[in-house]
């Protein structure tokens, strides 16, 4: 293969013929977005040990089973602990709903009286008794109602605790979903910059090529061997996050199968903002602790209501009927019965009752508390979708085919001798820089839309009960902001 190099090619005039040398680099097909093997990092100091294990795992897992978003999200509703902590805790409270509607225990016992020891066969008197407090008002039914409202506010804590999980796994996968294709881009910016730089080098060995020529393509090619490194390192550490909150830390890494590019979701303000308004378990549980508060108040209500005190017995008395009479029967079997009321005299729970209606106006302000807290949250999460739904459109319609054009155009130019070699390495960088800025764009976009879309809830292995969006877990895409 030849090219003619005239000799009215003024620039470098020196180089001339290492500019038609690297005209052979160039002449490959204009460059692609595919994908290519990840490269292991050679280098052995200890901080890239791990990496090192990383990337030489990611090779051998990308000849095995993909991983969808779909098995991600099994693995995770799986074996996140978090999951399994919400759905203890509703067995709890079941439990304690059981337990308030339970009612006291009998006491059965013993009693003797009149035991004279000095005569103990003649006078005593014993008595086997049962004893029962019964609750009057509805109290056990007005208890078991506190419980039963508990029990659903830690059914919506579960809800939400799922749902942090999912928007965890997905806004991970995204991320990582990204990072794959980052590193697919770096890798074919870093070969192209290392072929540059031994077509460079043999070409200077000859006299062909200028000492500042070699050392800017080794400036591009240490740039570029830069910014894959540290694409790597990304998507090393978005995947050790991401088999974290699947909870499985050993998951191997597998190459993941979706696009970014296509179905991005549009998302329509109103009625996703009634929707969050509506169904969020945050407002479901605020709303519940209202219905818990009224039931606080009708038990407390129910208190001034006295407990029937009931005890019964049977026994023997020993003592004679008639002590005058010589062989005088004895008392014999005898029956004892007591019933009694506390009389609500001084203390009619005038202040659990005063206690409880504070408690149902905290939670009434909750419910508005949590509300507009909500629509806070929602009105910047869904500028940032906006933002980023803008930008990955921009980029995709007009900065990367433009980029694009402006690189094939100098890449047509050098090849016609039209152009120095400069323009289009420069045009080349800022082609590579503008797709993994899309690829950015388009991470954000997802990322947006899934916690919009699943009630503004992240943080996957934070405790559940919390109900927070802050948190520094992987999960929580706000702290990457």
């Amino acid at each position: 293969m030849s090219f003619d190099c005239p000799q009215r090619w003024m620039f470098h005039t020196t180089s001339s013929v290492y500019f038609c040398a690297l005209l052979f680099i160039f002449a490959l097909p204009s460059m692609s977005f595919a994908q290519t093997p990840v490269p292991v990092i050679t280098t052995t100091s200890p901080q890239n040990q791990l990496l090192n294990h990383f990337f030489s795992q990611t090779q051998s897992a990308n000849t095995g089973t993909p991983l969808r978003l779909e098995d991600l999200e099994q693995m995770a509703l799986k074996s996140n602990p978090t999951l399994a902590q919400a759905e203890a805790a509703i067995r709890a409270a079941e439990g304690n709903r059981v337990q308030a509607g339970l009612m006291p225990n009998p006491i059965i016992g013993y009693a003797g009286e009149e035991l004279a020891f000095r005569a103990i066969g003649e006078k005593s008197e014993h008595l086997g008794f049962i004893e029962q407090t019964i609750p009057l008002g509805g109290k056990l039914k007005k208890s078991r109602a506190i419980a039963a409202q508990e029990k659903l506010q830690t059914e919506q804590v579960a809800a939400a605790q799922k749902q942090r999980i999912l928007n965890g796994v997905r806004v991970l996968f995204y991320r990582a979903l990204g990072a794959q294709q980052l590193v697919e881009v770096r890798t074919e910016l870093a070969k192209l910059s290392r072929d540059a730089v031994k077509v460079t080098g043999e070409l200077f060995n000859v006299g062909q090529a200028d000492r500042p020529d070699v050392a800017q393509i080794r400036i591009e090619a240490e740039r570029a061997d830069l910014d894959l490194i540290i694409a790597e390192n990304e998507q090393a550490q978005v995947w050790l996050e991401l088999a974290a909150v699947v909870g499985n830390p050993s998951l191997k890494p597998a190459r993941l199968v979706g696009e970014l590019e296509k179905n991005l979701p549009v998302l329509e303000q109103q009625s996703l903002l009634q929707q969050l308004l509506t169904n969020s378990p945050e407002i479901k549980r605020a709303q519940t602790g209202v219905e818990r508060a009224r039931a606080v108040i009708s038990r407390a209500k129910a208190e001034v209501t006295p407990d029937l005190f009931l005890r019964g017995g049977f026994g023997y008395n020993r003592e004679l009927l008639e002590k005058e009479i010589p062989n005088a029967r004895r008392t014999g079997p005898e029956a004892q019965v007591e019933v009694g009321l506390r009389i609500p005299l001084f203390n009619r729970n005038q202040g659990g009752i005063a206690a409880a209606t504070a408690e149902l106006d905290i939670a009434e302000r909750e419910v508005q508390r949590v509300e507009l807290l909500l629509r806070t949250r929602f009105a910047s999460a869904y500028r940032s979708y906006l933002n980023a739904l803008r930008i990955a459109s921009q980029y995709e319609k007009q900065i990367v085919p433009q980029a694009q054009n402006a690189y094939d155009t100098y890449l047509k130019n050098f090849r016609g001798m039209a152009a120095a070699y400069p323009q289009v390495l420069i045009a080349q960088r800022t082609l590579f820089q503008v797709r993994a800025d899309y690829v950015t764009a388009l991470i954000n976009t997802w990322q947006s839309a899934v916690l919009l879309q699943g009630y503004l809830l992240n943080g996957a292995l934070d405790a559940p009960g919390g109900m927070t969006m802050e948190g520094g877990n992987p999960a929580n895409a706000d702290d990457r902001e």
